[in-house]
Formats: structure tokens, C-alpha cells, sequence
């Protein structure tokens, strides 16, 4: 088996995985909310992660880790396991999740904006292009498709999932700049997320077991979903060029969507096919496109 085969294998199974995350946030917070399924999930992610990095001597590292590098780290786990999944779990259990599907993907799009401003990457016409689809995908899921008249079904908690979103480009921007052990580092970030998710637990809600039916959610979610997924991604970007793998991780939505309508019947609309097409499109332009 060559790289690019190993590489396309890797990538696969991080978008099987990645197209359940509607799945297992509705599963899992049938009688848990979304302060407590991330506390649970992010308690199992950690461990997967952190013995992992464990048994190939990764931890070690952290030794030589300044102050600096862990008040980053810890800012970045706030960012993109924290806030991120904090808002989306809300989302799935409050909103229509189509429409939530729709804006989750709108971080590869705001990527290409924070990049421009923050690491002063140079704002090509095709990256300009994918912004003007993102842009016109999300207007036409959160007007039904009827442009100049906003219509969801949880204003609120939308809102808050696309503050996520940003969240998560803005988290995926500046972790360019982490020259550590992904592993180590992913672990870390989960450890912040569980931390941070505890605290808010018994702030905004309270501690809480999860029943029979949501265990099974949670230990995917944690173990496959947000733990082994990170390793898989971390293999397939080892085997082969990120450039190549980009395109694939665009199937993770569609899969979402497919997910969302068989499972739960979600009520599909026109609008939300158009909306997820254009935002699809407008990630695989500034994957793939040359001028």
C-alpha cells in the first residue's frame, strides 16, 4: 500500500467519523445537556488521547513547555474544544440541525478571512470566490431561500453556533503557529475543555450521570469521533499532502445530512441543499483551485 492510499485511507475514516457528530450530540443529550455531554465526552477524549501519546513518548515534552506555551494552549483549548462544542452541542439539542449543519461548516470559510488578517496570507480570487459561496450558502439556509428575510427555527441558539464556528476557524488559524507534538497537544486541548466544561457544569446546570442509552453516544463521541479521529487525521496528513486530503473532509457534511434526514427526520428543504452545496463548493474551490 502507498502513502496516497494509506493517506486516502486515513482521511475516510476521519470523515465517517467527523459525519457523526449530529448523531451522537442528539443521542447523547437525550436527558444530559450540553454542558454535561462535553464534560463526559471531553473526559473520555482526553484519556484515549493522553494514553496514547503516553504509550509512544510523547509526554515527556511537556517538561520543556514555557509558561507561554501553556497559557496559549490552554486559550486554544478554550477556542476549539471548549466554545466550539459547547454552542454546537446546543445547537443539535435546540435547532433545527440542518440549519446547524450549515453554519458548523462555515469555519473552513472563515479560516480563509482570519488567515488574510492574522497570518497576512495574501487573499487570492479564488479564495475570495469560496467566501462569496460560503457567504451565499448560509444566507440562503437561514432565509429558506428567500434572500432579505432571515428565517430559522432558534435565532439564539444559531447565532451562538456560528460564534462557535469563528471560534473554530480563529482556533485552526493560530494553531498553525504550535510547533509541539500534535498528540500532546490535542490531549491538552481536551484536558482544557474538560476542565472548562466541569466549571460550567456546576455554574450553568449541574453534575449529572448519563443514562444507559447515552453511554454508547458518549464513548463514541469521545473515544472515535473527537479522540482517534485527531490520530487518523494526524496519519493521513504524515502519508500524504494536505492539499490533496483537503477535498475529502468536505464529504463530512453531506454525510451529516444524510444522517439528520434518515435518523431523525429533519424536515429537508431546497434551501438547506442549496445552502450545503454552496458552502461544500466554496471549501473545495480554495482546496483546489489554481488561480
Amino acid at each position: 500500500m502507498n502513502n496516497k492510499t494509506k493517506g486516502t485511507m486515513f482521511v475516510l475514516i476521519c470523515v465517517a467519523l467527523w459525519g457523526l457528530i449530529p448523531v451522537v450530540a442528539r443521542m447523547g443529550q437525550s436527558s444530559l445537556d450540553n454542558h454535561q455531554f462535553l464534560f463526559w465526552s471531553s473526559l473520555i477524549s482526553f484519556i484515549v488521547l493522553f494514553l496514547n501519546a503516553f504509550m509512544v513518548g510523547e509526554v515527556q515534552e511537556v517538561k520543556f513547555y514555557s509558561l507561554k506555551d501553556w497559557v496559549f494552549i490552554i486559550f486554544l483549548g478554550l477556542l476549539g474544544t471548549y466554545i466550539y462544542y459547547l454552542f454546537l452541542y446546543l445547537g443539535y439539542a435546540q435547532a433545527e440541525g440542518l440549519e446547524v449543519l450549515v453554519i458548523q461548516y462555515t469555519w473552513p470559510i472563515l479560516i480563509v478571512v482570519l488567515s488574510a488578517f492574522i497570518l497576512r496570507e495574501k487573499l487570492t480570487y479564488r479564495k475570495i470566490i469560496a467566501i462569496a459561496l460560503g457567504f451565499l450558502g448560509v444566507m440562503t439556509v437561514l432565509s429558506k431561500g428567500e434572500l432579505g428575510q432571515i428565517n430559522v427555527s432558534n435565532p439564539s441558539v444559531i447565532l451562538l453556533v456560528g460564534a462557535g464556528a469563528f471560534c473554530f476557524a480563529l482556533f485552526s488559524v493560530l494553531s498553525k503557529t504550535v510547533k509541539k507534538s500534535p498528540t500532546v497537544v490535542v490531549s491538552l486541548y481536551f484536558l482544557t475543555a474538560l476542565i472548562a466544561s466541569f466549571l460550567s457544569m456546576l455554574f450553568f446546570s449541574k453534575f449529572q450521570m448519563p443514562t444507559s442509552a447515552e453511554i454508547i453516544p458518549i464513548l463514541l463521541n469521545g473515544v472515535l469521533v473527537n479522540g482517534y479521529s485527531y490520530i487518523f487525521w494526524k496519519k493521513a496528513l504524515h502519508a500524504t499532502e494536505a492539499s490533496y486530503l483537503a477535498p475529502f473532509t468536505y464529504i463530512a457534511p453531506i454525510l451529516s445530512a444524510v444522517y439528520l434526514v434518515i435518523i431523525f427526520g429533519e424536515p429537508f428543504l431546497m434551501a438547506y441543499a442549496i445552502g450545503l452545496i454552496l458552502i461544500v463548493a466554496g471549501g473545495l474551490v480554495n482546496s483546489t483551485s489554481k488561480f
